[in-house]
C-alpha cells in the first residue's frame, strides 16, 4: 500500500509539473494572441504631443521577412529593476515658479507629476546650496565656521523647499530625492573660491562630511526626506560655476575614509551614495577605480552620468555605461543631469532637444541604467535665471511677463517614458531589425507591457512588433516617438 500511495503521489507531482510548463505556454499565447495594444505618439510636423492614435490586436505573425522592419520583444527575458523619471527642482525652478499666477503654478505640478493629467515623475534631485541655477552664490555657513555653529538653510525656505513639498504632494506625496554638492564653501578650498575649480582642502575632508548630514537632518527636519546624495556635481570640470575637482583616487579616499563613516556615524547609512555625477566618457575609471576598493564600494549604492561628453568629439558614450553594467552588476546606474545647452529665445520647439532625451533614455535604459534625471524643470524665457549666463533650455519654460507655459517636444518626449513605466518595473529584451528605430521596453508591476519605439528618420517606416508568434503592425512617422501600452 505504501508503495501504491507513493507511486500515486509520485505521478500526481509529474503530472502537475507537466501541467505547470503547459499553462506556462498557454498562458503566453494567452497575453498576446488578440490583446490590444494602445499607441500613444508625438510626431513632427503634426499635432500628436503624447496622442493616443490608435490601438491594434495581436494576431498570429508568420516568420518575419527580410524586407520588414521588426521589433522583437520577449517579456520572458528580463533586466535590471526601474527607479524612476524626473528632473531637478533647482533655486531657479522655485524662483520661476514662484512668479508664476496660482494658476499656472496647479497646471505646473499636474503637468509634471500627475500620472493622469501629466507625465509622472518619480525622482527628483536638488543642490547641496547654490550652484549655476541659482540667483547668486551661497552656503548653509557663516565664513571660517569649520565646525558648522552656523549651520542653517533658511535660503532655501524661501522658494525651494516650498516647490518641493508642493512636487511631492503632486506626485501622490512619494518622491525619491537626491541632493548634489557644487562646491564646498570658499574657505574650504585651495582656490578660497567656490567658483572656477579648486579642490577641497584636507584639514576640512571631516567638516566637509559633515556637511552633507547637516543638510539632510535640516531638510528632513522640514517634511522633506532624502533619498540619498551624490558626491561632488562634475569633479573633473573647472567651471566660471560652482565647481570643485577630484580625481578618481581623491573621491575614493574622501568617500572610503570621511563621507561614507561619516553617513553612518550620523545615522544615515541607510541612505544612497552616487559616486561621480559626470560624463560618460570618463565613468569606466571612476567606477574601476571606486568599485574595486571594497572599503570605498561597500558606502557607494552606484554610480551618476550626464551627458555631456558629445560636445567633444560628438560620441554619446552608451558603450561605457555598458561596460560598468558588465563589470559591476551588483552598482546601480543612474542618469543625474543633462540638458539642451546654448539657449536662444524662441527655440523652444526644437525637434533635436527631443530627440536627444530621447535616444539617451533608450540607450541608457538598455545599457543598465535604472534611473534618469533631467536638469531643471523649469526655467523662465530667458533660460535661467543664472548667476553666471550659463543659460539652456528646460522641457518646460514660464514666460514671467506673460504667466504663460511653454511645453517644449522634450517634455512630450519624456513623457512617453516617465508616464507609463513606473518605479519596479523591470526591463525586457527588445531588439529593433533596423537602426532606424531605436527600442526599450518595460514591465511594469501590474503586468502591462510598454514599449518605446523612436524614428529619427526623415522615413516614415512600417514596422511589426513582435512577441512570440503575435505580432501588431505598426506606422511610426518621421522624427517621432510612440508609446505602446499592452
Amino acid at each position: 500500500m505504501k508503495n501504491i500511495f507513493g507511486t500515486l503521489i509520485l505521478t500526481l507531482l509529474v503530472f502537475g509539473c507537466a501541467m505547470e510548463n503547459k499553462n506556462e505556454t498557454v498562458n503566453e499565447e494567452f497575453i498576446t494572441k488578440g490583446k490590444e495594444v494602445v499607441i500613444y505618439t508625438t510626431a513632427e510636423n503634426s499635432d500628436f504631443r503624447l496622442t493616443m492614435t490608435s490601438s491594434k490586436y495581436f494576431e498570429p505573425a508568420e516568420q518575419p521577412l527580410e524586407s520588414e522592419v521588426s521589433v522583437f520583444v520577449n517579456p520572458n527575458k528580463t533586466f535590471q529593476t526601474f527607479l524612476g523619471i524626473g528632473g531637478a527642482i533647482t533655486d531657479a525652478s522655485a524662483e520661476v515658479f514662484a512668479e508664476l499666477p496660482i494658476e499656472k503654478q496647479d497646471e505646473f505640478l499636474k503637468a509634471y507629476y500627475d500620472i493622469d493629467e501629466g507625465i509622472g515623475y518619480t525622482l527628483a534631485r536638488t543642490s547641496i546650496h547654490s550652484c549655476d541655477f541659482s540667483s547668486g552664490s551661497f552656503t548653509y555657513v557663516s565664513d571660517e565656521d569649520k565646525e558648522l555653529k552656523t549651520f542653517k538653510i533658511d535660503h532655501d525656505k524661501k522658494y525651494r523647499l516650498p516647490l518641493i513639498k508642493k512636487a511631492i504632494l503632486a506626485a501622490g506625496g512619494n518622491l525619491p530625492l537626491y541632493a548634489s554638492p557644487w562646491s564646498p564653501p570658499e574657505f574650504m578650498k585651495s582656490n578660497n573660491d567656490m567658483l572656477h575649480g579648486g579642490k577641497l582642502l584636507p584639514e576640512f575632508y571631516e567638516s566637509w562630511a559633515l556637511y552633507y548630514t547637516k543638510f539632510i537632518k535640516e531638510y528632513e527636519k522640514e517634511g522633506i526626506p532624502i533619498w540619498g546624495i551624490t558626491v561632488q556635481n562634475e569633479p573633473m570640470a573647472t567651471q566660471i560655476w560652482e565647481s570643485c575637482i577630484y580625481t578618481a583616487v581623491e573621491e575614493r579616499d574622501f568617500l572610503k575614509n570621511y563621507l561614507g563613516p561619516t553617513m553612518e556615524r550620523e545615522g544615515f547609512g541607510d541612505k544612497k551614495i552616487v559616486v561621480w555625477d559626470h560624463n560618460r566618457d570618463l565613468i569606466v575609471n571612476r567606477a574601476n577605480t571606486i568599485f574595486d576598493d571594497p572599503e570605498a564600494s561597500k558606502y557607494a549604492w552606484g554610480i551618476g552620468f550626464h551627458w555631456y561628453e558629445s560636445w567633444a568629439g560628438g560620441e554619446e558614450m552608451y558603450n561605457s555605461i555598458g561596460n560598468v553594467h558588465e563589470s559591476y552588476p551588483d552598482k546601480h546606474l543612474l542618469f543625474t543631469e543633462g540638458c539642451a545647452e546654448s539657449f536662444r529665445p524662441g527655440g523652444y520647439q526644437t525637434w533635436k532637444n527631443a530627440e536627444r532625451y530621447g535616444r539617451s533614455m533608450i540607450n541608457d535604459f538598455n545599457n543598465g541604467t535604472v534611473g534618469w534625471t533631467d536638469w531643471n524643470i523649469l526655467l523662465d524665457e530667458n533660460g535661467g535665471p543664472n548667476h553666471v549666463g550659463n543659460f539652456c533650455f528646460a522641457p518646460v519654460h514660464a514666460d514671467t511677463k506673460t504667466g504663460e507655459l511653454i511645453y517644449t517636444p522634450s517634455y512630450f518626449y519624456i513623457g512617453h517614458f516617465s508616464k507609463f513605466i513606473r518605479p519596479n518595473a523591470k526591463r525586457v529584451s527588445t531588439v529593433s531589425s533596423r537602426s532606424h528605430l531605436l527600442s526599450t521596453s518595460f514591465i511594469n508591476e501590474d503586468g502591462k507591457m510598454v514599449t518605446v519605439i523612436m524614428n529619427q528618420s526623415d522615413l516614415e517606416i512600417k514596422y511589426k512588433l513582435y512577441i512570440g508568434q503575435n505580432a501588431i503592425e505598426q506606422l511610426s512617422l518621421p522624427h517621432s516617438v510612440q508609446t505602446l501600452v499592452y
